[in-house]
């Protein structure tokens, strides 16, 4: 493909500039990469996304400069849609990566009550937060963003991370404020002792239901709104399907 093609001469780019992603702009990317990858690995898919911006950059030069040829010359009003689109396909990867971010935390807020509440119901049959935290995790076959750093924050406290440092980092990589109150009575908890744990996560399991109903509603209002235009363009088809022959049949009185 063309954007392969693109892509690698991005990568040779980038390693003949010796360019070090250290930037304000390079730590605002890593900001938003983390919620997708391992710390170890967020360097490479930096440099992954940095291809991807300047290969799409020159993929518009090529369009662009196909289209002025095409034209004939460049004039002010074509030379500014030139730098608009150009500036449009750099910061397209950037657009992306933010709609993949928001896509991941609604599946977290969608799948967050039903964890919530099957953690309370195994807490209150006597298992401690982590063996609760486990069964779920084992016990859902789930392939989601929730469950995702639900094992990862599991493996790090077997694997001898501080408990509270786990649980905190968990909160901060899920950023949904449901979440932090949650693991804000976890850590309550853990350092205190909390004789209402179960109520408490049962208050926050209906709390998060009505949540995901309004969630579910919301995404229902916003899919209805989608739907309104593509309406609108059939509604507008129809209407010159039935009064072209009516025009034409006019034309053909005078």
């Amino acid at each position: 493909m063309i954007k392969d093609y693109f892509m690698t001469l991005a990568l040779r780019l980038l390693k003949k500039t010796d360019y070090k992603y250290n930037s304000k702009y390079d730590g605002y990317l890593r900001s938003q990469l983390k919620y997708f990858y391992e710390y170890r690995d967020i360097n490479y898919h930096l440099q992954v996304l940095w291809s991807n911006k300047i290969a799409n950059f020159l993929l518009g030069l090529v369009i662009m400069g196909l289209i002025l040829i095409a034209a004939g010359g460049l004039d002010v009003t074509l030379g500014v849609f030139s730098l608009m689109i150009l500036g449009l396909m750099f910061f397209l990867p950037d657009y992306e990566l933010q709609e993949k971010l928001k896509k991941r935390q609604l599946k977290i807020k969608l799948d967050f009550p039903d964890f919530i509440n099957k953690l309370a119901l195994l807490i209150n049959a006597g298992m401690t937060i982590n063996r609760a935290w486990e069964k779920v995790i084992m016990g859902t076959q789930k392939d989601s963003p929730l469950y995702e750093e639900l094992q990862r924050s599991l493996v790090q406290i077997k694997n001898g991370r501080n408990e509270i440092e786990v649980y905190e980092e968990f909160a901060k990589r899920c950023q949904i404020p449901e979440i932090t109150r949650f693991i804000t009575v976890i850590l309550q908890n853990k350092r205190k002792g909390h004789a209402e744990l179960v109520a408490i996560l049962r208050l926050q399991a209906t709390e998060s239901w009505e949540m995901r109903k309004n969630t579910a509603k919301k995404l229902g209002e916003e899919a209805a709104t989608k739907l309104l235009f593509p309406m609108m363009l059939i509604l507008l088809a129809i209407m010159i399907i039935v009064a072209t022959p009516a025009v034409f049949a006019m034309k053909g009185m005078y």
